[in-house]
């Protein structure tokens, strides 16, 4: 089930496809397959597996810090919500969530999960490192803050953007599929949406208390009228749309080594 990089495979898309849909498509809750399998296969000897479900939000706005959430249960069914009338709410991806469900998983949350921290990188530190590195570097940040460190990290998606030495699991859809990485998913999304509607006070007119900083149309009128604030990511190709700004851009020198930059 290893290979040489540390990193562990995940399913085939076939079987993601069936994990996640229930009848008629319908994603169901998030559940324990994927963790069960990691339990399985690490576990023999009989020592509990602790396991890190991790999920980041804010990768493709233009303002605002890009967010990651490390998640850790003890494998315990998750908690539900009261809907309307006879039905609950299971937790699952945030994105299918409405925000009011996000911020009452968000008040349970933090009193079920054996543990979970938030990381960040700020707009300064994506323009001067890139995405990918932002974005470890904000996971990294969140795995060091949890209790206790976890013996292998559930991704969302296709990318190990951790690397070595941590172990990572990649799963397109993880936030479907697994607790851990459902509830990293929510706890991510209303930190950084809560982040956002301060701003928004900060730096009125860009849409942030609603848009969280992506490309509404508030938000593009505003930037086109009043140019970027400096919550806004100056080495996004949005810039170059923007004749009036696009001298601010920051470009990161190709043979000068990662993170450095210039302003062309």
């Amino acid at each position: 089930m290893t290979d040489p990089t540390g990193a562990l495979p995940g399913l085939d898309d076939a079987g993601s496809a069936a994990a996640t849909a229930g009848p008629a498509g319908v994603p169901r809750a998030a559940g324990y397959e994927i963790e069960n399998e990691l339990v399985a296969a690490l576990g023999a000897d009989g020592r509990p597996v602790r396991i890190a479900g991790v999920d980041e939000v804010g990768r493709g706005a233009w303002a605002g810090p890009v967010v990651v959430c490390a998640a850790m249960t003890d494998l315990s069914a998750p908690p539900v919500l009261r809907g309307r009338g006879d039905r609950t709410v299971a937790l699952t991806d945030s994105k299918l969530l409405t925000r009011a469900h996000r911020e009452s998983f968000a008040e349970v949350l933090p009193g079920w999960l054996t543990g979970h921290a938030v990381g960040a990188s700020a707009p300064e530190e994506i323009d001067e490192v890139g995405m990918t590195e932002a974005l470890r570097r904000a996971a990294v940040r969140a795995l060091e803050a949890l209790p206790v460190p976890p013996d292998v990290v559930i991704l969302d998606g296709k990318q190990d953007f951790l690397r070595p030495p941590w172990r990572v699991r990649c799963e397109i859809k993880a936030d479907l599929r697994s607790v851990t990485v459902a509830a990293a998913s929510v706890l991510a999304k209303v930190h950084r949406d809560r982040l956002m509607a301060d701003l928004d006070g900060a730096y009125p007119g860009y849409g942030f208390a609603d848009g969280a900083g992506y490309p509404s149309p508030v938000h593009q009128r505003t930037l086109e009228e009043s140019g970027p604030t400096p919550q806004h990511r100056l080495s996004w190709s949005y810039l170059d749309d923007l004749p009036r700004w696009r001298h601010l851009k920051k470009h990161r020198d190709p043979l000068a080594g990662e993170g450095q930059l210039s302003l062309i």
